[in-house]
């Protein structure tokens, strides 16, 4: 099978789905000339023209009113928002707007519609370009929530999003452009609320997101050096959350820890963690581990910056002392 990055395999979804129905169309700043500032939309301009990979003013705002009433009126837009932390220019639209019309509505309404982001640090972009703010439209109701891991989920998810008739938020991280997987060359999908077990081991289940995936997955070579068989599950949705195959793979190796790169309080690792509290307790040999980033704005400076979010190194150390019963020793 080929193997191709990230940012190709999101380019790949979107093409394949515009000439699939020509209702779908791309909106946001730089997608067309620039192809974006990643350079993720490159050529689709050339295919489609400006009237479906559309150049907008600095006016995230306008952009998404404009994107959801167009898939209030029959359209499938593909918002391209710049980056992760511009989401709070766009809450009312997204979270007060798309994500209840359907319900306001009676169910005569659907906002069929994709904004597609990024999230992550340690790519030196300072405070308001480095955020991972996914916990704050998951819980938003009304809302669906992609995370994908790599370049074959960042293709299976995102055709997914564009078909689906609820709005659906899509974060990239920003890192992993360059990151190469295997990715088939037929079509695929990627069902939304099916987890994926990347790893399988017995003592304790690694749980992470995004890029956090890649750590996880590094965590548990370093684990297996000392004789500890970690399984690592990537959610891909956390809504819908596959709680099942979490649930199971709790139950057989008692153990648990949550990875992910948002901000630790009030964020996904607490409400992960807090499911398998409350449905597994009874398999549990101890308490949930969890690991975000640091309750700080992200730093520009590299030496501070590279600290905030988890590495291998301390997600293996962690989950090492849980294993070994010697967590609470620790401190």
């Amino acid at each position: 099978m080929r193997k191709i990055t990230l940012s190709q395999a999101v380019n790949e979804a979107l093409a394949e789905e515009l000439r699939r129905d020509p209702t779908t169309f791309i909106i946001g700043e730089d997608v067309a000339e620039a192809g974006t500032p990643f350079k993720v939309l490159s050529g689709l301009v050339e295919e489609f023209g400006t009237e479906r990979v559309i150049d907008t003013p600095i006016a995230e705002p306008g952009f998404m009113g404009i994107a959801v009433g167009a898939a209030m009126t029959g359209s499938r837009p593909i918002v391209d928002l710049m980056f992760g932390d511009f989401l709070f220019l766009i809450m009312d639209q997204l979270c007060n707007q798309a994500a209840k019309i359907h319900y306001m509505s009676g169910g005569k309404l659907n906002v069929p519609l994709v904004v597609r982001t990024n999230l992550g640090a340690t790519r030196r972009s300072a405070a308001q370009h480095s955020q991972s703010l996914h916990a704050l439209v998951a819980h938003i109701p009304g809302l669906k929530v992609a995370l994908p891991s790599s370049a074959y989920e960042a293709k299976g998810l995102m055709k997914t999003a564009i078909r689906d008739n609820n709005p659906v938020v899509i974060f990239e991280d920003k890192l992993m452009y360059n990151d190469k997987a295997e990715v088939p060359e037929e079509e695929y999908l990627i069902p939304f609320g099916e987890a994926a077990i990347l790893r399988e081991g017995r003592d304790i289940t690694l749980v992470a997101t995004s890029s956090m995936v890649q750590v996880a997955l590094a965590a548990a070579d370093l684990l297996a050096k000392d004789g500890i068989s970690a399984e690592v599950i990537d959610p891909r949705t956390i809504v819908p959350l596959d709680e099942e195959t979490i649930l199971k793979s709790v139950q057989k190796t008692s153990r648990a820890m949550v990875i992910d790169e948002g901000h630790q309080s009030y964020g996904i690792t607490g409400e992960i963690a807090s499911r398998i509290s409350e449905k597994a307790f009874y398999h549990l040999d101890a308490p949930v581990l969890r690991m975000g980033a640091m309750d700080v704005p992200v730093p520009f400076s590299p030496a501070l910056e590279d600290i905030t979010v988890p590495t291998p190194e301390r997600v293996a150390e962690k989950a090492r002392l849980s294993v070994r019963g010697e967590l609470f020793n620790a401190a």
